[in-house]
């Protein structure tokens, strides 16, 4: 009798297992774990958080899980636009580190005019946000004309302001690279009296304003019906390049933020240095969050989590002091395994013929 009942709890926990290890989050979720426990073994305080003082002597908090959420801000925001993109172009932005350029640009521009180091700022730094999402918008409607209305593939259509974007950011300046006011900063560190950096919130509303969308409104529905096949849902109703162009909208948007959030950190911009390589980042984190590359797929929380577990590996390696230059032939080795793991190949030899195969060779014992 113990016996009948041991076997439908064993095949329940074999189901669930199963289940687990078919879930698309899963494999992403795991590696982030491991690296959190890579980083615990390096250093056992990696998970302590305390209240600390900044160079001003106001209360903040410190602690390597902050860092790793703070910084990894303009890539969560950059990976919520490039997913809503891959999904509905079947390609990607590849200008979305020169958009921060020119965004960035703008926004030195209002602040400081055509000083280099202005006493007071000359804008409302609401004025130079504002501004600054309409010029990554801009540029987002730039490149969406092109994916939508001329049907140029994403990645050569985008490919323009990837070549020009940093060049543009400089003329925005005037060739100059000006220094805003210490307030300025408060947007990419801390204000004065909040003990979390800004940043991690700015990222938590840019968040929870996507999932809302997303919830409310059939963006996300339509985005994966237009990825799939823009002729089926041109006959359902659908504009296909509408979608198309209101997805590299939000990206510009997407962009606007975080250009605004790089240059308030240092109160500056270098139009030529400023976020290298973070498009490729970007790329990445939606690839990690199981986001089929050749459109049709949505999944957010593992574009975000797939962000997230870039910049945890970012911060490993610099722990493990591995040369600047060294770290992205490391992150690069360390990714295409973790997404040749994902591939429908690999994840059917590990949950399929593995458990089919033990659970045939227990039933054979069993017979005997």
């Amino acid at each position: 009798m113990s016996r009948n009942n041991k076997k439908p709890d064993g095949n329940r926990v074999k189901s669930v297992a199963k289940a687990l290890i078919k879930h698309k989050l899963f494999i992403p979720i795991i590696f982030l774990v491991f690296l959190l426990l890579i980083n615990i073994f390096i250093k056992p305080g990696f998970l302590r958080i305390s209240l600390g003082n900044d160079s001003s002597g106001n209360p903040v908090l410190i602690g390597n899980i902050v860092n790793i959420l703070n910084n990894a801000t303009e890539l969560v925001i950059l990976a919520i636009g490039m997913t809503l993109v891959t999904a509905s172009s079947r390609g990607q932005d590849i200008s979305v580190g020169s958009t921060i350029a020119i965004v960035g640009g703008v926004v030195m521009r209002i602040l400081c005019g055509s000083e280099t180091q202005p006493h007071e700022l000359m804008a409302p730094i609401i004025v130079a946000f504002i501004l600054g999402c309409l010029a990554g918008m801009a540029c987002g409607v730039f490149n969406g004309i092109l994916v939508s209305k001329f049907n140029i593939q994403p990645m050569v259509a985008t490919l323009i302001l990837f070549t020009a974007g940093r060049s543009i950011g400089s003329m925005a300046m005037g060739g100059l690279k000006p220094k805003a006011v210490a307030s300025f900063g408060y947007y990419g560190n801390f204000i004065p009296g909040i003990p979390i950096p800004t940043p991690i919130l700015i990222t938590v509303i840019v968040v929870a304003i996507s999932f809302i969308m997303l919830k409310k409104t059939n963006l996300g529905l339509y985005t994966r019906a237009v990825g799939i096949n823009d002729k089926s849902s041109r006959l359902n109703g659908l504009n296909p390049a509408r979608i198309k162009l209101l997805s590299y909208v939000i990206m510009g948007l997407c962009v606007g933020i975080a250009g605004f959030v790089q240059s308030s950190r240092v109160q500056t911009v270098n139009p030529y240095t400023i976020v290298p390589g973070i498009e490729m980042d970007a790329i990445l984190a939606v690839a990690l969050g199981v986001n089929s590359l050749g459109g049709g797929t949505l999944n957010m929380v593992g574009s975000i989590v797939g962000a997230y577990t870039i910049q945890t590996l970012t911060s490993m390696l610099t722990t493990l002091n591995v040369n600047t230059n060294a770290v992205p032939v490391f992150k690069a080795v360390i990714i295409i395994i973790l997404v040749a793991i994902q591939t429908p190949t690999v994840k059917s030899f590990f949950t399929n013929k593995l458990p089919f195969y033990r659970l045939r060779t227990s039933n054979r014992k069993e017979a005997l």
